[in-house]
């Protein structure tokens, strides 16, 4: 009897707690109560972080509250729940409930779709708006001028488009805006100039065409303004030189005209000026730095400016950073030695018209790059400093000008030219040779157009040879319409009946139900293209993968083709088929092992523990053996099967992780043998034509092994940026994000990458180098011209050797580092790799991970790589990029053939 009265207490106090807990749920107010837990639905956020038997207030991640009141909600970091995060959207109506609420953030939190309108009329005592890295599209609605009180919009890193609303001229209270790193278009709207308490504006990373308002010189308040990487135009304005509190100056990549204004030389609280890659000329002028006594960071290069450097700017004292390459200053630079003392400076004149001796140049500088310039004599002797003269007339050297050159380069200006390998005038004139020479060419001459003939006739009998063997061969072609096979096998036609031996178990139905708790929607994965994927356990505890095809809703073909995929081909780098399930008329079922890590897309971000939501991203080691794993698949498919395979699917949903983050590719309902004749590698390697052509944004008539690549390029973009769903969509707003960002990417300058690789892989010197190798390697399958891309076994290649694409042997010559043509990796390394614009940059160091180590790249100043940089100012849009990219069949296979004679 006390056991029962103690047990009946135990479930009164329960009771009466559970009261008190319901009761503290409760706000001042109802309906922000029930709007918080509409938020929660529409979100999918975890009833774990959002609890409904808590208070709100004090228990709520995120949730800020005063009197009573919401007056604060923050979900960025926040996870969704399984059911939520499969179908992520902005859906945040319930927001408008909350009639005090004064900061929305939302940062790095996934809400695809468009800003509402709502938010500018309901939204009225908002001060703080962050959907920074949301994923949102569309454009940004004019209401939001409307939110007068707003002090920070922050709407950066998503795919916004279309012009920038002039209404946001109307939050008076704003004082920062950031825009960044959008698909933004049109002119900067002057009514912008009426924020005059801005402190922090940043428009940089879009589409922005037009000058720069002459009004944004009202800004008295203003501390960082940055327009780079636009398409802006005409002059600097001087009213610019009004801005009074400014610290940071960016205009870099536009394209800006005219001279540097001389008025931005009042601005005394300047520490950083960017105006790097436009069409500035003229003079630099002295007047402009006498005041600038707080510099740090001053890059101009890569524009049209000529004359000397002013001497005033060896006397800033704070200077840290001078990058002034790829213009045409000149003078001696022998002004640098007697009034600089700042220590751990670094320079790059190079790229320019410098001249004169380097003997007197001294200092302790981190680096002085003055590669690609004109100076003479010997080289210059000092101490424990990265100094870079390629490209000189330094004739003692290796790696510089020819004597010619350099001759005439002090000859025109009036200048001596010193050399120690000038003309001997005592050594006998060279015989007369021109005989000799005329008999030379007419035997090259008939040699070349003999061999031009015979080649001629041969593709005249190989096209012959074609026609008779398309029409042998034509059926034979068809039957690989159910799924090409390895070397070796052969296709099974449309017609006959499909074998199930060898495709693994064959379950019942019944089975199938219970393992999956008939089919319900809490074991539901995704909807896919060709069937729903649900989640089961089989009787002994076993976890696997169900596909159920429903044959009303989708094509007979599509599992069909499965299985007699499945029947032919064997990989580890294919999911495994299990079994299957066929005994049902209506629906088809396909078992697969499961995989405990899901697949790319979800597992790229991953919170820790249940405990602890603290966001983490994969680390490098497990996004390069992914991008290694997959592109072994690829390999398999498109060159170890006969005809090749197309995957058709290939995009980060489809990469399969099991525990160890191993590769399983998976979705290959669509994999299909790649259109064209046996023979065409035979005809392509003489006659110099595409090998394939697809269905992509290149636009062509079949989807191929090219295309494969293509869609595989947008997967290594998810892995180097991080940025979720590139692969995924090929819609205006991805397109968009890719023209916007690849010329970010360049074989000639790791740094320029920093602005939009993954910050979190920013950890490590070597491996950042071999994220820029990944990125070079997506870069070059993106090539809008299929024939251009690389074959997915060199990708293969080069992201086993990733330092191998970006680094070069290298030797020394009196402490004097030069390095070899770019044509090292391209032609030794991946045998049929070429440029497609000149040599690149010097960078030195390691070949592989694992082995022969070497000097790290040294050529940087500021955020840009130095070495011997492309002497141009063209727009980022509009200049040729150094990247890898396939050539002609017949170099590939030579060079193949070569390869493997030496190994």
């Amino acid at each position: 009897m006390k056991v029962h009265r103690a047990q009946l207490k135990v479930v009164l106090i329960v009771l009466l707690i559970d009261s008190v807990l319901t009761q503290q749920v409760r706000l001042s107010s109802d309906s922000e109560w029930s709007a918080l837990l509409d938020l929660r639905s529409s979100l999918g956020l975890r009833a774990r972080d959002w609890a409904r038997k808590v208070d709100p207030c004090s228990a709520w991640k995120g949730v800020e509250c005063q009197n009573s009141r919401v007056v604060g909600i923050n979900i960025s970091g926040l996870r969704r729940s399984r059911i939520g995060s499969r179908n992520p959207r902005f859906a945040v109506d319930a927001l408008a409930n909350f009639t005090l609420l004064a900061s929305f953030n939302s940062s790095g939190f996934s809400l695809p779709g468009s800003i509402p309108d709502w938010f500018g009329r309901s939204l009225s005592v908002l001060q703080v708006l962050d959907l920074r890295s949301c994923s949102i599209n569309g454009r940004i609605p004019p209401s939001l001028g409307n939110l007068s009180e707003l002090t920070s919009l922050y709407l950066s890193d998503n795919f916004l488009t279309g012009v920038i609303p002039s209404t946001l001229g109307q939050l008076s209270s704003l004082s920062v805006l950031d825009l960044s790193q959008n698909s933004l278009t049109g002119s900067i709207p002057s009514a912008l100039s009426a924020l005059q308490i801005l402190t922090n504006l940043n428009l940089s990373l879009n589409f922005l065409s037009g000058p720069i308002p002459p009004g944004f010189g009202s800004f008295s308040s203003l501390r960082f303004l940055n327009l780079y990487n636009n398409s802006l135009t005409a002059s600097i304005p001087v009213q610019l030189g009004n801005l009074s509190q400014l610290i940071e100056l960016d205009l870099g990549f536009n394209s800006l005209s005219g001279s540097l204004p001389e008025d931005l030389g009042r601005l005394r609280s300047l520490r950083k000026m960017v105006i790097e890659n436009n069409g500035l000329k003229g003079p630099l002028s002295g007047n402009l730095f006498l005041n600038l006594t707080q510099l740090e960071f001053v890059v101009l290069r890569s524009n049209n400016f000529d004359g000397e450097i002013p001497d005033v700017l060896w006397s800033i004292p704070q200077l840290r950073i001078l990058d002034v390459s790829g213009n045409n200053l000149t003078g001696s630079l022998s002004n640098i030695a007697p009034s600089f003392n700042v220590s751990g400076a670094a320079f790059n004149f190079s790229n320019n018209l410098f001249y004169g001796n380097l003997t007197s140049l001294v200092g302790n500088f981190s680096l002085i790059d003055l590669s690609n310039n004109y100076f003479q004599g010997p080289a210059p002797n000092i101490t424990g400093t990265n100094v870079v003269v390629a490209r000189n007339c330094l004739q003692s050297l290796l790696n510089q000008r020819n004597f010619e050159d350099c001759e005439l380069f002090y000859t025109e200006r009036g200048l001596i030219f010193y050399s120690d390998r000038s003309p001997n005038p005592t050594q006998p004139p060279l015989p007369e040779t021109a005989p000799s020479s005329n008999k030379r060419l007419a035997y090259v001459m008939v040699g070349l157009f003999g061999g031009l003939g015979f080649i001629v006739l041969l593709i005249a009998v190989l096209v012959v040879l074609l026609k008779t063997c398309n029409k042998g061969n034509a059926n034979q072609r068809q039957t690989a319409s159910m799924g090409p096979v390895p070397e070796g096998g052969s296709p099974t036609s449309p017609k006959v009946s499909l074998s199930l031996s060898g495709l693994g178990e064959s379950f019942t139905f019944e089975q199938m139900l219970q393992a999956t708790g008939h089919f319900s929607d809490e074991n539901l994965i995704k909807h896919g293209h060709s069937g729903d994927l649900f989640r089961g356990t089989l009787y002994n505890g076993f976890p696997i993968v169900i596909k159920r095809v429903d044959l009303q809703s989708s094509r007979k073909e599509s599992y069909m083709s499965e299985l007699d995929f499945f029947s032919k081909v064997s990989h580890p780098r294919l999911v495994p088929l299990l079994g299957h399930c066929l005994e049902h008329e209506t629906e088809k079922l396909l078992v697969y092992k499961y995989m405990p890590n899901g697949d790319l897309s979800n597992s790229l971000y991953r919170f820790t523990t249940l405990e602890n939501d603290s966001l983490q991203s994969l680390d490098w080691i497990t996004r390069l053996k992914i991008a290694i794993g997959a592109a072994e698949g690829l390999s398999y498919l498109h060159h170890e099967c006969n005809p090749p395979l197309v995957h058709s699917d290939i995009q980060a949903s489809s990469i399969l992780l099991d525990d160890k983050y191993e590769v399983r590719i998976g979705s290959l309902s669509e994999v299909h043998a790649q259109n064209g004749d046996n023979h065409q590698n035979v005809i392509t390697r003489l006659m110099r034509m595409p090998q394939t052509s697809e269905q992509d944004p290149s636009g062509s008539s079949s989807v191929t092994c090219a295309y494969d690549v293509y869609c595989f390029g947008k997967v290594l973009l998810e892995l180097v940026t991080g940025k979720l769903g590139i692969s995924k969509s090929d819609d205006a707003s991805t397109k968009d994000w890719l023209d916007h960002n690849l010329p970010f990417i360049s074989i000639d300058d790791k740094e320029l990458m920093l602005k939009v690789v993954d910050q979190s892989l920013i950890i490590d010197e070597d491996l950042l180098e071999e994220v820029w190798a990944m990125a070079i390697v997506a870069k070059s399958c993106l090539n809008p011209k299929p024939s251009r891309r690389p074959l997915m076994r060199h990708i293969l290649r080069a992201l086993e050797n990733p330092l191998k694409v970006v680094r070069e042997e290298s030797y020394n010559s009196e402490r004097l580092r030069t390095t070899s043509s770019r044509k090292f990796w391209n032609a030794v390394f991946f045998g049929g790799w070429r440029h497609s614009s000149s040599e690149g940059a010097n960078v030195p160091g390691q070949m592989n991970r694992e082995g022969i180590s070497g000097s790290k790249q040294s050529g940087r100043v500021g955020s840009h790589s130095s070495g011997a940089n492309d002497h141009s100012s063209s727009n980022k849009r509009l200049s040729s990029e150094i990247f890898p990219e396939p050539v002609d069949m017949q170099d590939i296979e030579r060079q193949d053939e070569n390869s493997q004679k030496r190994e």
